[in-house]
């Protein structure tokens, strides 16, 4: 019967994506008051990221929602998100505070609007709902062959009035308390893309599918000016509000035309602003600032502060504009994280904050070059990396990353000091006469040392290069390496030894200095992929079938086998100490194989199969990126900062979905019941004796036994130097029992009237609790009782009872074998060894002398020392086989 685990990860919990900063959706801008700062809002996926434009710093991340976000909108309290069906409003940037239903297609324009807040669907029925009560105010239905809703907007000064536009071309302006349609405008035979409010009061710009732009006063129906871009449809309008009379405009290739409304003329271009079309454009109220953001997921500020009217680049957040293909932690204190993606770049993303972020740029042939033409039309950019590896150790000096691009021979330097490309394009000389071959670089590595690459291609070679001056330095094998392509290569920790896996299933170790063959191992299966662990000298390798082997570089044997993956494997991770290897597959699953014990001990499911995983070099996070997903995914590891029972999971364990971080859990109707096992740590608690033949020690602190033979010593040294002062007016007290636990003495007082004033002497001699134990012991022979009284008692408590067990002391004989008996019987029961021998070496100090005149007490006692030395031996011996054994396995080869 297979055990049931906790739904999801037990070691990793999503913590947040990384990189993800815009979408195809226009951003919106709201200004905080009391602040006096502007924010920007974009949609991520289910979500919406706040920041401030002054630093571009994230503020908030909203919660998500069950769909993708397909519209945002603000106004001065509430942030509106569309999605589905659905609008729902969220306060302080975060939390949901109201949820509109009722629509029957996908909302996708919205509009608050005072009060209330409207919202138009594909079915082209218009929405006006109150904000507070949610309740619907007014539904506008057109018929989509004459009038599809393509953009909505409210004219400034217009009383409770909205203007429509449509794909048709047509404008509409509607007064929305009386419900009525006030003015059709004709349109200019293009659809509407975009409305805009100019600075001026009646003026709206107007942005059609035809690329013109169309200022037009609605109160009297005139176009003002009109203006032609050739880019295509005009996706977003802005206008300077800084006394500058300039409007940019969008396209859908990533331009902006910035045009002057006073001569009417285009007096600036800025092309390429982003790889992608341009989402939407802003201009922040009376501040010569443009806000841009595009589907190549970035954010730009724009400042117009040099003359020309043109913009340069103040600031800016981006991210991977194709999703990643490959990540790796870059340095030692976890805190950068290396990506490249299919859009061709190179990205460190920080785990700390978004400003140390740092792109390195796109791969080029000639960087030269390149800067001449423009990346849009660079022919000589390099394709995407496939895979890199990185070393900080002389990255001050020289280039410290080495990456292979798809489907290209030569392998490229980048330098993370400088955030570019390096000095180095490392090609082996041996293909120059021949460059139609279709070979290219599959794996690299670069030295601890940061000092050499080993570049392996898919023609079987494998060569080394200085990194510093790019020199080659050697090749594996005589010719070649490996008979087909090099799957895997790695050096360990020292630069002793180079390992290197190919498609013929071989995997070979070779002298990393002198390039000899030292050992072929062979698989079952051909290697899709290696990992070195170079502190433990632990080998990873994928392969094809699925598998997973680990291969100890000491002893060059397989040592770990693990089946359980059912697609192919993407990525492997090893956790710092190297217990742990993580590995992705296209199964969708990530799990966690414990290389000790040779078990799988977690596995979950995610929506997209992760392409990449690294582990942070600290330990507290792992890092995936996931296929068609643009951003890099936190999990923290629960196990550094709680407790985490880690079982073997059986070989039929069917995982569950675990959400990426920053998506929302889909609702489950079948929520576990409370009573159901779970993987939680089991609080142990531990018993009194482990074991009957195990001597077990006490739990008591070592000042309640430690110090009874010295007692005599404190009390001289801790005497008061003068006596004590009696207070004025002493207060009140409840009396107390002596003891360590403060306990308050019982009222036994009979009533005045049946109080005897006889003396009774009886009371003067006052037995103790303990000595009264001690006298039941000797009839019923079970020490329990005294032994528990003994233990909660302090030192010079200890010392007065055991001086009062002596004939001169108000004690007899009896109880003086009584309590050697009980000493007799704790070695017996082998339990609190430690306090036997206090209470034993403190009785023999105080009574030695009586005891040797006593038989009877000399015949206890020597019972006693022959059970002290017979369980001494035991522990002698166990305690000498312990250290035979740990000495043997410090000195033994293995």
């Amino acid at each position: 019967m297979s055990v049931v685990h906790k739904k999801g990860s037990v070691i990793f919990s999503g913590f947040r994506a990384l990189g993800l900063y815009s979408n195809h959706l226009s951003h919106v801008v709201r200004y905080h008051k009391k602040h006096q700062e502007f924010y920007i809002v974009t949609a991520v996926g289910k979500c919406f990221h706040t920041y401030n434009v002054k630093k571009l710093g994230i503020v908030a991340v909203s919660n998500a929602l069950p769909e993708d976000i397909t519209c945002l909108a603000a106004d001065r309290m509430l942030v509106f998100a569309a999605h589905g069906t659905q609008v729902t409003a969220f306060a302080k940037n975060k939390e949901v505070v109201h949820t509109y239903v009722g629509h029957g297609a996908d909302v996708h324009l919205l509009l608050p609007f005072g009060d209330h807040v409207i919202s138009v669907d594909r079915d082209n029925i218009v929405f006006i709902r109150d904000i507070e009560s949610e309740e619907e105010y007014l539904q506008l239905m057109f018929d989509k062959a004459s009038f599809e809703v393509s953009a909505i907007m409210h004219p400034s000064t217009y009383l409770n009035k909205i203007l429509l536009g449509s794909c048709q071309g047509g404008l509409q302006l509607w007064n929305i308390k009386s419900n009525k349609l006030l003015y059709t405008f004709a349109g200019w035979g293009s659809g509407v893309t975009v409305l805009q409010q100019t600075p001026a009061v009646d003026v709206v710009g107007v942005g059609l599918i035809s690329g013109q732009i169309v200022i037009h006063n609605i109160k009297y129906d005139e176009s003002l000016m009109k203006f032609q871009q050739d880019w295509g449809p005009i996706t977003a309008i802005s206008f300077r509000t800084d006394g500058h009379p300039v409007m940019a405009a969008g396209s859908p290739l990533g331009h902006i035309g910035l045009w002057d409304l006073e001569d009417k003329k285009l007096i600036g271009q800025m092309r390429d602003a982003h790889s992608t079309a341009i989402a939407g454009l802003t201009f922040l109220h009376a501040e010569p600032l443009l806000i841009t953001n595009g589907a190549d997921n970035a954010i730009r500020v724009w400042i117009f502060d040099a003359p020309g009217g043109g913009g340069r680049l103040l600031r800016c957040r981006l991210g991977h504009s194709a999703p990643p293909t490959k990540i790796r932690h870059h340095g030692q204190n976890g805190q950068q994280i290396l990506s490249a993606g299919q859009d061709g770049t190179l990205q460190s993303f920080s785990t700390v904050h978004e400003r140390f972020n740092k792109s390195l740029g796109h791969g080029s042939i000639n960087k030269k070059k390149s800067k001449k033409k423009g990346l849009k039309y660079d022919s000589m950019k390099l394709p995407a990396i496939t895979t890199f590896a990185s070393e900080t150790a002389r990255q001050s000096d020289w280039d410290g990353i080495i990456s292979c691009h798809r489907g290209y021979l030569t392998a490229t330097t980048w330098n993370y000091q400088k955030t570019s490309m390096g000095a180095h394009k490392l090609e082996p000389e041996r293909f120059n006469k021949n460059r139609a071959l279709n070979i290219h670089a599959t794996a690299v590595d670069i030295t601890s040392c940061g000092n050499f690459v080993v570049i392996a291609l898919s023609s079987g070679h494998m060569d080394v290069y200085n990194m510093q001056s790019g020199l080659h330095r050697g090749q594996y094998g005589l010719d070649k390496a490996h008979e087909g392509p090099v799957r895997g290569v790695a050096v360990d920790g020292l630069n002793q030894l180079t390992v290197s896996a190919g498609a013929d299933k071989l995997v070979k170790i070779w002298k990393f200095k002198s390039k000899e063959l030292v050992h072929t191992a062979a698989l079952s299966t051909s290697p899709s992929a290696t990992l070195l662990h170079r502190d433990s000298g632990m080998l990873a390798l994928s392969l094809d079938d699925f598998m997973l082997n680990v291969m100890d570089m000491e002893t060059r044997r397989i040592v770990r086998k693990f089946s359980g993956h059912r697609g192919q494997i993407n990525d492997m991770a090893f956790s710092p100490d190297g217990r742990w290897l993580i590995t992705a597959a296209m199964d969708c699953t990530i799990r966690t194989w414990d290389l000790p014990t040779g078990c799988l001990v977690d596995c979950f499911l995610v929506d997209a199969a992760a392409v990449s995983v690294t582990m942070s070099p600290t330990g507290d996070f792992l890092a995936t990126a996931h296929v068609d997903s643009l951003g890099i995914y936190l999990w923290s590891n629960n196990t550094l900062c709680s407790m985490v029972s880690l079982r073997p999971l059986p070989s039929d364990y069917e995982p569950t979905v675990v959400m990426l971080p920053g998506s929302c859990p889909a609702p489950d109707a079948d929520d576990e019941d409370d009573d159901t096992p779970s993987d939680d740590m089991i609080e142990y608690v531990s018993p009194e004796q482990l074991d009957e033949h195990l001597v077990t020690l006490s739990l008591l602190p070592d000042s309640r036994w430690k110090n009874l033979l010295h007692l005599d010593i404190i009390k001289k040294r801790n005497k008061p130097k003068e006596p004590p002062k009696v207070p004025k007016a002493a207060p009140f007290f409840i009396p107390t029992i002596p003891g360590l636990v403060p306990q308050f003495a019982p009222s036994h007082g009979p009533s005045t009237e049946d109080q005897s004033k006889v003396v009774n002497f009886g009371v003067l001699a006052q037995k103790s609790s303990f000595y009264v134990t001690l006298e039941e012991a000797w009839v019923s022979n079970n020490y329990e009782g005294p032994v528990r009284l003994l233990k909660e008692l302090g030192p010079s408590a200890i010392d007065t009872e055991l001086r009062g067990l002596a004939p001169d002391g108000g004690g007899t004989l009896d109880v003086m074998q009584s309590f050697l008996r009980m000493v007799g019987s704790m070695l017996d029961s082998k339990r609190d060894f430690d306090l036997a021998q206090a209470y034993l070496a403190l009785f023999l100090k105080l009574h030695l002398r009586l005891i040797s005149q006593e038989p009877v007490l000399m015949e206890q006692v020597r019972s006693v020392s022959e059970k002290l030395e017979q369980t001494w031996t035991n522990l002698q011996t166990l305690f000498n086989q312990s250290l035979c054994l740990l000495a043997y396995t410090k000195s033994a080869l293995l």
